[in-house]
C-alpha cells in the first residue's frame, strides 16, 4: 500500500508504555501533581499522530501559563501511524530546567579543576538526548537498568534519568570528573587525590533528595608520564571508593573509554551494564543526515524539493523509486558511502557541504544532496592522505 495515500492508517499497539515528559515553565511555581492532572486531561481522548509528539501550544490557560513543552518521548511514528490515548498507558514526568551553567570542583594541591558540577535537569543538556542516533535500541536499554559520542550519551542519559525519576528525587547532580586531575605531579600522591575527589562526591550523596551521577572519561593518555606504581595506586583507590558508595540508592557512576583493551578487569567486573558503541551504520547515518536536512529546511537554508522520508517509510515502500522517494533514496546512497565516518564527522558534513560546495545562502534539496556527496568523498580522500603520510 502506498504510504503517501491519505486513506492509509495504522494504529500503534496499546501494549506499549509511553513516557510523557512535561517541561515546566522556568517561572512557574505550580505543583507537579497539578501540572500532570492538566496534561492528562488535555491529552485525554486524543488520537496522536507524528506531529503531536511535541506540543508547545495549547488552548488550556493553565498549560499556557505553566508548561513550556509536552513531549511523548522516545517514539517514532510513520506518516499515518497514530496512538490512541484512551487505549494506551502513559507515565507522566514533570521537570523544570536549571538555568545555571556548571560550577567547578577543585582539589587544594592542584591547579587543575578536578570536576565540573551541574544541577540537573540542566538547560545545557536540553535536547541532547534526542539529537543522538544509534543503530541498536541503546537509549531505551540504558533507561531500564537493573534496580556518537560516548560522553554526550552519558550526559544525555544523566539528564534523562533525572527527568524520569522526578517522582523519587527532587533534582539531580552531575559531576564530570577530569581524570587527568587525579594524577599528581608528585609521586605517590595520586591515590590521595582520588580520595579527596570522592569525599566531595560523598558530600553530595548525603543529600537524600538528589540523584548523583558521576561521569569519568578514561583515555590512554591519562596514564602516560606517570610511574606504573602510581597508576596502580590510582586504580586501587578508585575501586575502593566505588565499593564504598555503591550501597547508596541515589548514585550512578558512568564512565567511557576509547581504549577498551586497557580497562582494568576489576573495574569492568563492577559494572552492571557494559555497552559497546561502534561507528554508525548506514541506517543511523541516514537518520543523522535527515535530521540535519530537516533543520536546514526549518531555517530556510534549503528552499525546495520533496521532503525526506524517514527510514521506516522507505522500508515500507521497499526502496522503490518514485517521485516521492527519489531524493530520499539518493540520501540513502550517500549514507551508505559514508559508512566508517564518526558521528562527530557526520554532524559536520552538512555544514561543510553547504559552505564549500554551495557557497550561497539558499539551495534546493537536490543541490544540497550533490554537495553532501562531494563532502563525503572529500572526507575519505583527506583521511586516506593522512594515513598515507603517516
Amino acid at each position: 500500500m502506498d504510504p503517501s495515500s491519505a486513506d492509509y492508517d495504522m494504529k500503534r499497539s496499546s501494549d506499549t508504555i509511553y513516557h510523557v515528559e512535561v517541561c515546566q515553565d522556568p517561572h512557574s511555581t505550580a505543583r507537579n501533581k497539578d501540572i500532570s492532572t492538566h496534561v492528562k486531561n488535555y491529552l485525554q481522548g486524543k488520537q496522536l499522530s507524528n506531529r503531536d509528539l511535541v506540543i508547545t501550544e495549547y488552548d488550556d490557560p493553565f498549560l499556557k501559563q505553566h508548561v513550556s513543552k509536552i513531549e511523548i518521548s522516545d517514539i517514532k511514528l510513520s506518516q499515518h501511524e497514530t496512538i490512541s490515548v484512551s487505549e494506551s498507558v502513559f507515565h507522566y514526568h514533570v521537570y523544570q530546567l536549571q538555568e545555571d551553567g556548571p560550577g567547578t570542583e577543585e582539589l587544594d594541591e592542584e591547579d587543575l579543576a578536578a570536576a565540573n558540577h551541574w544541577i540537573l535537569p540542566s538547560r545545557d543538556f536540553h535536547g541532547l538526548w534526542d539529537s543522538l542516533v544509534f543503530d541498536e535500541d541503546i537509549k531505551t536499554r540504558l533507561l531500564s537498568p537493573p534496580g556518537t559520542g560516548k560522553t554526550s550519551l552519558c550526559k544525555a542519559l544523566a539528564q534523562k534519568l533525572c527527568i524520569r525519576l522526578s517522582d523519587r528525587f527532587t533534582y539531580g547532580q552531575l559531576v564530570e570528573i577530569n581524570s587527568h586531575s587525579l594524577f599528581s605531579k608528585w609521586f605517590s600522591e595520586s591515590g590521595k587525590l582520588v580520595m579527596k575527589m570522592f569525599q566531595k562526591i560523598q558530600e553530595l550523596i548525603d543529600e537524600p533528595d538528589a540523584l548523583v551521577e558521576s561521569l569519568t572519561a578514561a583515555r590512554k593518555g591519562a596514564m602516560s608520564g606517570n610511574e606504573p606504581s602510581d597508576a596502580i595506586r590510582v586504580v586501587n583507590a578508585v575501586l575502593t571508593q566505588i565499593d564504598q558508595i555503591k550501597k547508596y540508592p541515589n548514585v550512578i557512576i558512568l564512565t567511557t573509554s576509547n581504549v577498551t583493551g586497557a580497562i582494568d578487569l576489576a573495574f569492568v567486573d563492577r559494572a552492571d551494564i557494559k555497552q559497546y558503541i561502534g561507528p554508525p551504520s548506514p541506517s543511523a547515518i541516514y537518520s543523522i543526515y535527515r535530521s540535519c536536512i530537516l533543520e536546514l529546511t526549518k531555517c530556510r537554508i534549503l528552499t525546495s524539493g520533496q521532503s525526506v522520508l524517514d527510514m521506516r517509510s522507505l522500508e515500507f515502500m521497499r526502496f522503490v523509486e518514485n517521485n516521492v522517494s527519489k531524493d530520499s533514496l539518493q540520501l540513502r546512497e550517500i549514507a551508505v558511502k559514508s559508512y566508517g565516518l564518526s558521528g562527530r564527522t557526520l554532524r559536520k558534513l552538512p555544514f561543510i557541504a553547504h559552505s564549500m560546495f554551495i557557497q550561497k545562502s539558499e539551495a534546493t534539496l537536490q543541490e544540497f544532496l550533490v554537495a553532501l556527496d562531494k563532502a563525503v568523498q572529500q572526507q575519505f580522500k583527506e583521511r586516506n592522505d593522512l594515513t598515507r603520510d603517516s
